[in-house]
């Protein structure tokens, strides 16, 4: 259906012929058809540029001699492409190196587009649905183990330069006045185990000088013992971060949990406990203030207004933790409600230190990690916890580290420009 007319230089011009007839979506179909004709021409003309002449090459330390021409068939966005390209090997043989692999950046059969095509839907879908994308949008049959085997490729790519690979910030209009750090966890199913555990979420958050919200850097890990790695890399991306922005604020937003507090009081110039964390406790004092079934007016009501004082007196810190105090010792209560009562007993005693929340809101600073808690769901739960969904560990690594680049804006094309600049593979 296409054909190259002629050849200039790095030009090529082609010729396609399309049939438009019937309705307008037969002529888009056939539309498409031609699209993807053309593509596969054009890109059947790239990948023959990569080649060698078939002259002995070194790579590094090693001579390689040609082997001869082999054809190979490549996956493209456009439909399968087959091109005889030179194959080496050293005079002891061994390894395969195919130059036109290396230098056209291909990646398990697939040009390099495909390959970020297939593993930005992977991240975002299982691979039978990366599957229907494929074939219904963009006319291209693909088998799930082929998804999933690029998609796992790119991402170990991806999770294994989260060390040694910096991405740049981008540029932000009016300056950056705060940076907050914040990091949670999320449940997932595992395979190799009868339960769950915590993958972690971290969220590096850009505030301007209004307290605007500019940017959000997202970074995700699969379940770990000790957390030692996802705090490192985290870590590492909190002082690339201090090094563009070394004037701003630095606030740590989590909730109660120790080893949260562990990590960004190291990091962190002030520390605030999640403002929406705090409220669930003054729910469990009003449960158990207005524990009859009838009295839930009475009950919305003291809530409502203790977590408006919570913002903006900071008395009323010491008379939530005399009202848990007192709600614990009520022998009227039932035991849980009583439990509960002490349980924000200890959490306000605890953590009062970290709660001026009028203080924050004079100064126009966030009170809340609102920003991770949709994080742990978007970046995590509505990719991972799926029904029937089981992990293993490499797998959840994978696609967290897929996910993570795709959801901070400006980091999957970073990402592949390195992969352009550096290659994925070179033997084969």
């Amino acid at each position: 259906m296409a054909k190259v007319l002629r050849r200039s230089g790095t030009e090529v011009t082609l010729e396609v012929t399309v049939d438009l007839k019937g309705t307008l979506l037969e002529m888009e179909g056939a539309i498409q058809e031609a699209s993807n004709a053309v593509g596969h021409c054009a890109t059947e003309e790239a990948l023959k540029r990569f080649d060698t002449d078939g002259s002995p090459i070194r790579v590094g330390a090693l001579k390689l001699t040609a082997r001869g021409r082999d054809p190979k068939p490549y996956q493209t966005p456009y439909g399968v492409v087959e091109v005889e390209r030179y194959v080496y090997q050293t005079s002891r043989g061994g390894r395969i190196y195919c130059p036109l692999e290396q230098q056209a950046r291909i990646i398990r059969g697939a040009t390099p587009l495909f390959a970020s095509q297939i593993s930005h839907k992977y991240a975002q879908l299982n691979a039978r649905a990366v599957q229907t994308d494929l074939a219904q949008n963009h006319g291209r049959k693909i088998a799930t183990s082929y998804i999933q085997h690029v998609a796992e490729w790119v991402g170990d790519i991806a999770a294994a330069k989260e060390e040694d690979w910096e991405y740049q910030l981008p540029r932000l209009a009016g300056g950056i006045a705060t940076v907050v750090a914040s990091l949670d966890g999320a449940m997932i199913p595992m395979a190799d185990s009868d339960g769950w555990r915590e993958a972690m979420v971290g969220t590096l958050s850009f505030y301007d000088h209004d307290g605007e919200r500019q940017h959000t850097l997202y970074l995700a890990a699969a379940p770990e013992y000790g957390k030692h790695a996802f705090t490192e890399r985290f870590a590492r991306e909190i002082a690339r971060a201090k090094q563009h922005h070394p004037e701003a604020r630095w606030l740590g937003i989590a909730d109660g949990a120790a080893s949260n507090w562990a990590f960004l009081e190291q990091h962190t110039q002030r520390q605030l406990i999640d403002f929406f964390h705090a409220t669930e406790y003054i729910g469990k004092l009003a449960q158990a203030r207005w524990p009859q079934r009838h009295a839930e007016d009475q009950r919305a009501a003291w809530q409502h207004a203790h977590c408006n004082r919570l913002k903006h007196d900071r008395g009323v810190l010491e008379e939530l933790v005399a009202e848990a105090a007192r709600l614990s010792r009520l022998s009227s209560l039932s035991q849980t409600l009583r439990d509960d009562a002490y349980s924000a007993w200890t959490y306000f005693n605890n953590h009062r230190h970290q709660m001026d929340y009028p203080g924050f809101l004079a100064e126009g600073l966030p009170i809340g990690s609102g920003v991770t808690e949709a994080a742990c769901k978007s970046l995590v739960k509505q990719r991972l916890c799926a029904s029937g969904m089981r992990w293993k560990i490499k797998g959840a690594k994978i696609v967290l580290s897929l996910r993570a680049l795709t959801n901070t804006v400006g980091r999957w094309s970073q990402f592949w420009q390195k992969i352009d600049q550096f290659g994925a593979e070179c033997f084969g």
